[in-house]
């Protein structure tokens, strides 16, 4: 969620910033622009002023030569070039020598059409005072200014420069990089506090996922404390753990029904089969009636014996879970189950590893073997094998038992471990349909894990994984969110 969050955050955040950046770099551009366009002004009133002594004086020769001077130094100086022009366009003084208004034969190092704009705003009697922008990419963009030399209230001639942009460029270019770096030093310390709003968002969240997928795994207990994040997810938190309560009080209620009820019908079946016993011994030895009832009470005892201890495994928790030699408590049940394997004509060995820890409780993973052993052989034809093999794989042990049985087809797969399900293939072997529920149940309760795969060439496959690395400090079944 946090993948996808992110990056709308920054997009946002980099849309504001450009949208805040593109106009201030064209205000400092049209600013750099206007001062020099300004300075061009006062440049050319200058001129100006010089210039209505040449048109009003009674010697225009020498005043004209002062004018001509000051353009040539001003053109030596700043690099601009300078002239002033009659209302015909010919020259009174221009520097440097030779250059003309547009229009008047072209010559080369003529000023810009911009020029001639500037030169006809002159003649109208205005001062220029909006050029078009010059960017920093116009290598060969020009600045044309003209201001008109007035005499006896009509315009006499124009003053025209035309100023190389080279520093104005330079000076654009430089205060975009500020812009530039301003924008990247607030992108980035956007980007912090849209990471430090999404962690702050997202970590209750987080946090209600792991509760989540606690209870679903079993941890019926587990809670969340929100102290912080928005108050929605706040809320969230707070009927997370009102519904986590109900579903575990439901399920406690559901426990004790079966365990309670398990128990009170021993009591009655136990009297029922003693009547059962002495019942027999009315009849003729080998009645096939008796036989039948006998049989079905012990099934019955088996199915409420069964329930009992599926509801006792159901309470089991993490508190015995120890670090415990796997391959070991595998080996030693292995050996006690020999005996009644061979009996069956079945062969049960031992293989894999012969030392491999992990952390689980040694009682559950014992009653858990047991199972798993006994349904193996109890499904395995005379003269084949059941292999029992311990194996250490990265963060888990994995004890794999496999028999050489009849198997299971795909479907039948999904619902082995389903409480009272018996594959139809074998309904005539006995059991309740329990056993591996309790296996499941045992395990879950220690943090192991228990599944099934099809073995090659025939048979089954069940697995049990037990975890190599310690349980979570803290209080068992608490989730805290974002502080």
């Amino acid at each position: 969620m946090r993948s996808r969050l992110l990056p709308l955050l920054i997009i946002l955040l980099a849309g504001i910033l450009l949208a805040l950046g593109f106009p201030l770099a064209v205000s400092q551009a049209q600013a750099e622009q206007q001062n020099v366009v300004v300075d061009r002004i006062d440049d050319t009133a200058r001129f100006a002023s010089l210039a209505q002594f040449v048109t009003s004086t009674s010697q225009p020769d020498e005043r004209r030569a002062t004018l001509q001077r000051e353009l040539d130094r001003y053109h030596d100086v700043y690099g601009i070039r300078a002239g002033v022009f009659y209302r015909d366009k010919r020259t009174m003084a221009a520097s440097p020598g030779g250059w003309r208004v547009p229009g008047d034969g072209e010559s080369q190092g003529a000023a810009r059409p911009d020029g001639a704009r500037a030169f006809a705003e002159a003649l109208a009697g205005r001062r220029s005072h909006d050029p078009p922008q010059v960017w920093p990419w116009q290598r060969d963009g020009r600045i044309a200014v003209a201001s008109p030399v007035i005499r006896d209230g009509d315009v006499a001639a124009v003053v025209l420069t035309d100023s190389p942009t080279g520093q104005l460029r330079s000076r654009i270019l430089r205060d975009w990089l500020v812009v530039a770096l301003g924008e990247s030093a607030a992108m980035l310390l956007a980007l912090g506090a849209a990471l430090r709003l999404t962690g702050w968002v997202l970590k209750p969240v987080r946090t209600l996922d792991r509760a989540t997928h606690e209870i679903a795994t079993g941890k019926f207990t587990s809670r969340v404390v929100a102290s912080a994040g928005p108050p929605e997810l706040r809320r969230l938190a707070h009927s997370f753990n009102e519904m986590a309560g109900n579903v575990e009080s439901a399920l406690e209620q559901q426990r004790a029904f079966v365990a309670d009820a398990s128990h009170q019908l021993r009591n009655p079946l136990s009297a029922l089969l003693l009547r059962i016993e002495l019942l027999a011994l009315e009849l003729p030895e080998g009645n096939e009636e008796m036989a039948s009832v006998r049989a079905e009470g012990k099934r019955l005892a088996r199915v409420l014996d069964d329930l009992l201890d599926l509801a006792t495994a159901e309470h089991t928790d993490a508190s015995h879970v120890v670090l415990t030699d796997v391959a070991e408590v595998a080996a030693e049940r292995v050996a006690a189950w020999r005996p009644s394997a061979e009996q069956r004509g079945v062969e049960l060995t031992f293989a894999g590893q012969t030392a491999a820890t992990g952390w689980a409780d040694p009682v559950a993973l014992s009653s858990a073997l047991d199972a798993v052993v006994d349904n193996a052989v109890k499904f395995t034809p005379r003269g084949s094998a059941v292999t029992v093999l311990v194996r250490a794989e990265g963060d888990r042990v994995t004890v794999e038992t496999a028999d050489g049985g009849p198997g299971l087809t795909d479907e039948e797969l999904e619902r082995v471990g389903d409480r009272f399900w018996r594959s139809s293939r074998h309904q005539n072997v006995s059991g309740s349909g329990l056993g591996l529920s309790i296996t499941r149940a045992l395990l879950a309760g220690s943090g192991a894990g228990l599944s099934f795969a099809h073995n090659t060439p025939q048979g089954l496959r069940v697995l049990i994984s037990v975890p190599r690395s310690a349980p979570a400090a803290g209080p068992p079944g608490e989730a805290t969110a974002a502080q």
